[in-house]
């Protein structure tokens, strides 16, 4: 059985295809954590609170607030947990928590806001992330979320401005795996030069030249210019370099001209985001491994679940 003496938070990052608990200490240090294919779109409606004790185990019995952040607050998920309107201090998301109906779990909600054109955007999950950057990179931060859909998120005061979304990630698997493109394309070792070239494609591009720039990954490797694997990470950079060139347009507008930027999330996604943002002259700050846990631990703490 586990000791309930040292530990005094269960945190949660529930998310679409996995579940992770972390056992936490008063002071927020990780003590142990668990992982299993418990993913939102794995659990039948009704069924979450047998899917929450099989990933806690022997952990279910300690008598110690459990906190979650993710798709399990989403409409899919175990009980929704409204979207707050941005701009949102940490202190009022970490107040504006909703608890299951037998009170298992207490979950965090996601954040909205809207772009320059008045379209709406919405996180989940990311927010807690960013609230696990050390306590001083608070006070102004630009945090890029590499992955399926990329967040570039604005910080200033401990509070969460605003933040853009790029179905970057996404983009790339749908083209890889449903179009003409992936045809030539072909795994193999990271082609760097590749990469930077399509970088540089997507960072000097003109408004409107990305349907035309992503014929090329064909092309290119039509008339051995790139190789299959080449192709592949020069699709790779040039979906990345359009991103940056957006992102960096709209933190221009929204985030401090003080803030550092900061990389969270998968460390390979991450390495090539590193990569292209410095081809770009952007100098870069990796985040914690386990933000989403020293996020959910910060929160705990903000609400009082955790003295």
């Amino acid at each position: 059985m586990t000791a309930a003496g040292d530990t005094a938070l269960i945190a949660l990052d529930w998310g679409t295809t996995s579940a992770r608990a972390y056992r936490m200490r008063r002071d927020g240090a990780l003590i142990d954590q668990r992982h299993a294919a418990l993913g939102v779109q794995h659990v039948r409606p009704g069924e979450f609170a047998q899917a929450l004790g099989a990933l806690l185990g022997d952990w279910s019995a300690l008598p110690v607030p459990r906190l979650a952040c993710g798709m399990i607050g989403s409409r899919q998920g175990w009980i929704e947990a409204p979207y707050s309107r941005c701009p949102v201090a940490l202190q009022a998301l970490a107040a504006a928590t909703v608890r299951t109906p037998e009170g298992e779990v207490a979950i965090v909600g996601g954040l909205t806001c809207v772009d320059d054109t008045g379209v709406p955007d919405v996180l989940r999950g990311e927010e807690t992330q960013v609230a696990g950057l050390p306590d001083d990179a608070l006070d102004a931060a630009l945090v890029i979320q590499p992955g399926t859909h990329s967040k570039w998120t604005a910080v200033a005061n401990h509070a969460i401005a605003g933040f853009s979304t790029y179905m970057t990630g996404e983009l790339y698997a749908v083209l890889r795996e449903h179009s003409i493109l992936g045809r030539l394309l072909a795994k193999g070792l990271f082609d760097d030069a590749a990469f930077a070239r399509g970088v540089d494609a997507g960072l000097q591009a003109p408004a409107g030249a990305l349907p035309h720039q992503l014929f090329a990954a064909r092309t290119l490797a039509l008339f051995d210019a790139l190789t299959p694997a080449g192709a592949g990470d020069y699709l790779s950079g040039l979906l990345i370099g359009h991103e940056i060139a957006h992102g960096r347009a709209w933190a221009a507008r929204h985030a401090s001209a003080a803030a550092s930027t900061w990389l969270v999330g998968d460390d390979a996604l991450c390495d090539r985001y590193a990569r292209a943002l410095a081809q770009a002259g952007v100098a870069t700050l990796r985040g914690p491994a386990d933000a989403a846990a020293r996020g959910l631990w910060r929160l705990a703490r903000l609400s009082g679940m955790v003295v």
